[in-house]
Formats: structure tokens, C-alpha cells, sequence
């Protein structure tokens, strides 16, 4: 289900946001920052302090997960069924190492939330479409101008 080109901005995302709600859908979104897709159709996201996310899961495992680059405008957005995978279990050492791998394992993993992507929708800033002749060069460009990035 995810492309290359969901990988591929999945891969030079700094954050993700993870969209939860309780059995009475009240909403919770919380910011991650261990995360990486796994086997074409899962997101691994690492739970290093996340009681909120997780209690939310257990109760209703209805998620959505968003990303994007801040300097392009662009992302996705994956909605989806999460998993909580605690240190007990024997898969947690598996789904952990695709995390430790890239991030190392300085941060106390407690559990990995797997997401099992139902859809997968772009995330495009509406300047796109209100000035199409702006380019993803010029984007970038203004960005890093308004964050003053060197």
C-alpha cells in the first residue's frame, strides 16, 4: 500500500503526529518522533512516553497518522488500525529493530504502536493550488528564508 514515494517521505519526516480518541472520541494528537514504515502497509512508531496515545489505542484503535516536509508543503496522511506491542511479547524485539536501527537505542522503548494502514491520502499546502506556478525549488527556498535555515 504505501508507494515510494509514502516511503520516501516517511523516511525524511522529523515528526509524525498520531491522531488518537477514547471510547468517547475525544481526541488526543500527539507528536513522534521514532517512527518508520514496515512490510508495505505498516507504520512502527515508538512508544517512549505516550500514556495517553496508548490508553486511547487500547480503548479505540482507530488512528491517524500525519508527516510532512516542512520545506516542501507536502506530506500524507495514513488512517488506519493500531496495535500496541508491549516488551513482553515476542515480536517487540523484530519491530523494535527497524526503529533502533535508524534512531539508535538511547531511548527507553517501552512498547511499539503498529499501525496497519486502511488508506493513504497526500497532504498539500493550498498554496499549490492558489499559485501552481510556485515550484517545489521555491518552496523550499521560502522556508528556509522564514525559518532561517543556513
Amino acid at each position: 500500500m504505501f508507494t515510494q514515494e509514502v516511503i520516501n517521505y516517511i523516511d525524511q519526516s522529523v515528526l509524525c503526529w498520531l491522531a488518537t480518541s477514547d471510547k468517547d472520541n475525544f481526541p488526543n494528537v500527539s507528536p513522534k518522533e521514532m517512527f518508520t514504515h514496515f512490510e508495505g502497509n505498516k507504520l512502527l512508531i515508538a512508544n517512549i512516553a505516550s500514556p495517553n496515545s496508548v490508553a486511547n489505542i487500547l480503548e479505540n484503535d482507530n488512528v491517524c497518522v500525519s508527516f510532512i516536509d516542512v520545506f516542501v508543503e507536502k506530506g500524507f496522511k495514513i488512517k488506519g488500525q493500531a496495535t500496541i506491542i508491549y516488551k513482553e511479547e515476542a515480536e517487540f524485539v523484530a519491530k523494535s529493530k527497524p526503529l533502533t536501527n535508524i534512531f539508535s537505542d538511547k531511548f527507553p522503548i517501552s512498547a511499539i504502536i503498529q499501525i496497519t494502514a486502511q488508506s493513504v491520502e497526500p497532504i498539500i499546502a493550498p498554496s499549490y493550488f492558489l499559485y501552481p506556478e510556485i515550484t517545489e525549488e521555491q518552496k523550499i527556498k521560502s522556508a528556509m528564508n522564514t525559518y532561517k535555515v543556513k
